[in-house]
């Protein structure tokens, strides 16, 4: 954003010191429905080039569906990335009730 001056500057700044339980809400509808959100809409993580060795024939399955095959081996494994995470996090949650406590000897 360029230099701003004079009035919008004065007003800018008395919008940024307000208090979270000072803004006004009441001309904003609350969001209730959530059921058309898209996850990751204006996320764009950075990509990183790499060489990687694929079975032929899984390859072969992702080319076939058309365009855009790397894509599509990027949402697999992030799929299955997060898949293994939720799953870890229930199972931990399952065995121990709550995530373990670290003593002072395991602190990061």
């Amino acid at each position: 954003m360029g230099k701003v001056s004079g009035r919008l500057a004065k007003e800018i700044e008395r919008l940024r010191r307000l208090k979270d339980d000072e803004i006004d809400f009441s001309d904003i509808p609350e969001k209730v429905d959530w059921s058309k959100a898209v996850k990751g809409k204006f996320y764009r993580p950075v990509k990183e080039s790499l060489t990687i060795r694929l079975d032929a024939d899984i390859l072969a399955q992702l080319r076939s569906q058309g365009k855009g095959y790397q894509t599509r081996i990027n949402t697999l494994l992030r799929e299955s990335l997060d898949g293994l995470v939720s799953r870890r996090v229930r199972i931990r949650r399952t065995e121990f009730g709550a995530w373990p406590r670290r003593g002072p000897r395991h602190a990061r």
